[in-house]
């Protein structure tokens, strides 16, 4: 059963990445597999569903990279701020910027609301809480904050994405981003 599901999901990737989930056809995603539609079907309940779990394992899949930049960073925040300055640079890749920042969108709604958006800010809560407490930035709410960086670095990712320049509006959003960041340490 995982291996049909393992399947499925890596031939809906690249159909996605190469064509969009609107352009994807199941039919020849689920033959190019070795499957039928009835597996996809039993397995993801729908196209719709199929794209949520190749977005789950794509953000799976960021989260690990993004872990391995901060943990190379000399402090925890500047590991966060590392990690943010990652996931913007993200937005540039072809399969992240066409399958989580524009169709996803388009087909599941308000990125903001997904269960992995949800794991995310969970985390950066922690995080900054653990900053707070270790006094390596000012006391802040640390729900208030996380929301706040996780909102602005999605909304930036989805502008880069979405940008005719792409390379050129990272470039703004990476300054922008940096110097409220940067906010919250001079508090």
């Amino acid at each position: 059963m995982e291996e049909t599901k393992a399947k499925l999901v890596r031939a809906a990737r690249q159909a996605f990445a190469e064509t969009g989930f609107a352009d994807a056809s199941m039919d020849e995603l689920t033959a190019g597999a070795g499957l039928t539609r009835g597996a996809l079907y039993h397995h993801f309940g729908d196209k719709k569903g199929l794209l949520q779990a190749v977005i789950a394992q794509i953000d799976g899949e960021m989260a690990a990279r993004l872990a391995v930049v901060g943990e190379r960073a000399e402090t925890p925040w500047r590991g966060l701020l590392d990690e943010y300055r990652a996931y913007l640079e993200m937005a540039l890749e072809p399969e992240i910027q066409r399958i989580l920042l524009l169709d996803g969108p388009a087909v599941l709604g308000d990125p903001s609301r997904w269960p992995t958006q949800n794991a995310c800010l969970a985390e950066t809560t922690r995080r900054i809480r653990a900053l707070v407490a270790d006094g390596a930035i000012p006391p802040v709410d640390p729900e208030a904050a996380a929301r706040l960086l996780n909102g602005a670095s999605l909304h930036a990712a989805l502008w880069v994405a979405a940008s005719d320049e792409p390379e050129a509006v990272l470039a703004k959003a990476l300054d922008a981003f940096r110097r409220l960041a940067e906010g919250l340490v001079r508090a």
